[in-house]
Formats: structure tokens, sequence, C-alpha cells
């Protein structure tokens, strides 16, 4: 759809300046304009719409590549290995296995982006939640490795895009399962920023690999993970890993 998008902006503008160049013409044929008015304004029509191409060639996922210069140089070795600093790997979260997605420029850049599956599926998982709210009855969000992929049951903008806490990447890289229950005194909230607890979260798993997870959210009446609520958070993380297969 993105794609679809961006090819409709580029045939607006190719049709846009197509006019304005006939425009042109039409004004020279009634002597408005001379010929060398004619080649001052072609040539700056044509360097218009070549940055016009330029900017939409870099146009990635329905936005621009907001890139900032670290300063930091590396060699790439031998075998084609380049190593990413590890106060960025930190900042950025990347981890140890993460796939990244290679990107190229026209200008000659190369753009390594981190490579989330549950958010390419982001539809997928928005249906997913917005059916498990009204079977669990109580708000459902859910995550790649890093943010938040898909709400329902509370607010999409103050949730959207936020990025998960601590408490919640401990569960999901030990590949663990939380369950409030009258036994379980822990508490974990699941979204950074937001005060709000969980009564469950599972983790996502897909070909042996943890790709994001699941939690249920405290609501103020159900304060406990039931049986059923929890057989429906598994159910939903085990079937969105199976479609990322």
């Amino acid at each position: 759809m993105r794609y679809i998008i961006k090819f409709e902006i580029y045939i607006n503008f190719s049709v846009y300046y197509s006019c304005k160049i006939q425009t042109i013409k039409m004004q020279i044929l009634k002597h408005q304009k001379t010929h060398a008015e004619y080649f001052h304004i072609l040539r700056q029509t044509i360097s218009e719409f070549q940055s016009i191409g330029n900017i939409l060639s870099n146009i990635k996922y329905g936005g621009i590549f907001n890139m900032k210069a670290t300063g930091i140089v590396r060699r790439i070795d031998d075998l084609g290995r380049v190593v990413i600093p590890k106060e960025i790997r930190r900042t950025m979260r990347i981890r140890e296995g993460d796939p990244l997605e290679i990107y190229t420029s026209n200008d000659g850049e190369v753009i390594f982006k981190k490579y989330s599956a549950i958010n390419e599926m982001s539809e997928n998982a928005s249906q997913v939640a917005e059916i498990m709210v009204k079977l669990a009855g109580c708000p459902i969000v859910i995550f790649d490795r890093d943010h938040v992929v898909a709400v329902a049951g509370v607010s999409k903008k103050e949730f959207n895009e936020r990025r998960i806490s601590p408490s919640l990447e401990d569960i999901i890289e030990g590949r663990k399962n939380f369950f409030k229950t009258e036994s379980e005194s822990g508490t974990v909230a699941p979204v950074e920023g937001i005060d709000k607890a969980a009564i469950a979260c599972v983790p996502i798993i897909s070909s042996g690999d943890v790709t994001g997870a699941v939690a249920f959210l405290d609501d103020g009446i159900s304060v406990t993970a039931s049986e059923l609520q929890i057989s429906l958070i598994q159910a939903a993380a085990q079937f969105l890993g199976k479609q990322i297969e």
C-alpha cells in the first residue's frame, strides 16, 4: 500500500510538470515568452522534478530516514563484516542475533534498519487484538521486541510506538510467561512511561526465535488473570508466532 501511495505521488508530480511545460510551450507560440525564458524555466522545472524524485526514492515505510552523523568510522574486514559500536547497539537495543534489514540509496548510502516481523504484520496483529479484547474482557497490547505494535481496549494514541519496559524485556529475553494470580505478588508494567500493570504476559515465539510479546492489562476489574484469559493469551501468542513462520 505504501509503495502504491508513493507511485501515485510520483505520477501526480509527473502530470503537474508535464502540464507546466506544455503551458510554457503555448506561451511561446503566442509570443508571451521568449525561447531563452523557455529554456531557463525548463531547466528549473527539470531540476525541481529531479529533486522530488530523489526525495521519493528515499521514502521507506511511509517516512524519510532521519539520519544523524555519529562521527564513528568502521572498516570492513576481509570477510565483509563491519562492527556496530557497542554504544549504538545499546542505545538502539540491537542484540546478538537480531535481524537487520539493509537499504541502499542513490547517494551511495548503506542503511541498516532493525527488522521486526511483528511490525510487518501489524494489521493482522491489530485484528487479533480487537478479537481478543472482546473475548478476554480486558485491554490487550501486542509488542515486537522493542515497541508497541498494536493495542485494543486502550488509547492507541497514548500507547502507539512506545518502547517496552525493562521488566517486559526480561520476560521476553528469558522466554518466561507472567500470570498475575493470587499467589503471584510481582507486578509488571509492560509499557515504558505508562503506569499500567499487566495481568498476563506471554512471549511470541516463531521458529525458535522470540519476536515479541502479548500482554493483557489490568482494567481495574480484572486484577488477576483468569483461566480463560491465560488460555486466550497463550493462544494469541501462538497464533501470531505461526503467522510469522
